[in-house]
């Protein structure tokens, strides 16, 4: 493990005013949104409008990396033929790579799920490392219910898949993105959001020092603290926005250097919304801490989806580009 380039790299990602798009989405999702525009799904189909993201007059003004899919990665640019990663590499974007194989139902639960794909990690890390990548990205998802859920069961085990994954990125100098997901499905309110996202936060981290993870060198990417999509009550912006942070000050400690919010199927500006009120109320309460920013992926992309299907390319690319700015400021509070 390399610490200084660990950090080194962290640092890149979540450097103030910039963040991340998330477009590591799998073959069947992205078959999914592309249906949903009336859109054929087909390798050449997923390559070019990947293209058209990745391609986007002076993206890197405000993308700091871009995480990307098995497929991706190993997919060229339409003109130039240019690998991704190379092609990013060159605009000074980082180029990341999803490697979990996707929740699968938790054995002895009800309804949980635990993120799988431990099995062969350490020789895809290395294949990737080559490929050009620099930072992974793992997703735990936590579901709420009134009941029961999440269960201890479901906390631990997630909480030490990620562990044992970041370890394994770090042992291959590659910069880890931990995210365990509080799901925005269910009636629950925020405080139980605020509640159950404490517990699972607390957890990881107990799970990352117990696996002798470099806190330094990884990015955190959680949820924000928001009621479930079914509770009557709509939550208050600047509440969203104080609970969020309530919850990061009690449970992420200083030495991460960034945390890059998901989205998590709010709305685009929504999701911008909340980003610039946590960076204002956190320069009110004048505490050195970890840089807010953004690591989104349908809230940087849908715009442009929407517009690319009409082969519109310089119009969808403006829209990604007006996205990325627009999250750029959130991300400094300066909205």
């Amino acid at each position: 493990m390399n610490k200084e380039n660990l950090k080194k790299i962290a640092s890149q990602l979540i450097i103030k005013g910039k963040g991340i798009l998330a477009a590591d989405e799998s073959t069947p999702t992205c078959t999914k949104r592309f249906k949903t525009i009336g859109l054929e799904s087909t390798f050449f189909s997923r390559n070019e409008y990947r293209d058209m993201l990745f391609t986007t007059p002076k993206l890197e003004n405000y993308i700091s990396g871009i995480i990307m899919f098995d497929e991706t990665i190993r997919q060229k640019t339409i003109i130039s033929g240019t690998p991704f990663p190379q092609y990013l590499k060159e605009k000074g974007i980082l180029t990341g790579i999803k490697v979990d194989t996707g929740a699968k139902k938790l054995a002895g639960t009800e309804d949980e799920k635990i993120t799988e794909g431990l099995d062969n990690l350490r020789e895809r890390l290395i294949e990737y490392k080559k490929l050009g990548a620099s930072f992974t990205k793992w997703r735990a998802v936590i579901k709420i219910n009134k009941e029961l859920l999440p269960s201890d069961t479901c906390i631990e085990a997630n909480a030490q898949a990620l562990a044992r994954y970041a370890s394994l990125c770090q042992e291959n100098d590659l910069v880890p993105i931990v995210e365990p997901e509080v799901l925005m499905e269910g009636e629950h309110d925020i405080e139980i959001c605020l509640n159950v996202t404490k517990k699972i936060l607390k957890k990881v981290f107990e799970k990352l020092s117990l696996f002798n993870v470099y806190l330094e060198g990884i990015v955190l990417k959680p949820n924000m603290i928001i009621s479930g999509e079914d509770h009557p009550k709509h939550d208050d912006a600047e509440i969203v926005a104080k609970k969020t942070l309530e919850c990061l000050l009690d449970s992420v400690p200083e030495k991460v250097p960034g945390i890059a919010f998901l989205s998590g199927g709010q709305k685009s500006d929504t999701a911008t919304i909340h980003l610039n009120l946590m960076n204002r109320q956190l320069k009110l309460i004048n505490k050195k801490s970890w840089n807010l920013t953004y690591s989104f992926g349908r809230a940087l992309q849908q715009d442009s989806l929407n517009i690319w299907k009409e082969k519109n390319l310089e119009k969808a690319q403006e829209k990604l580009f007006n996205r990325a700015k627009n999250n750029s400021l959130a991300s400094q509070g300066l909205i």
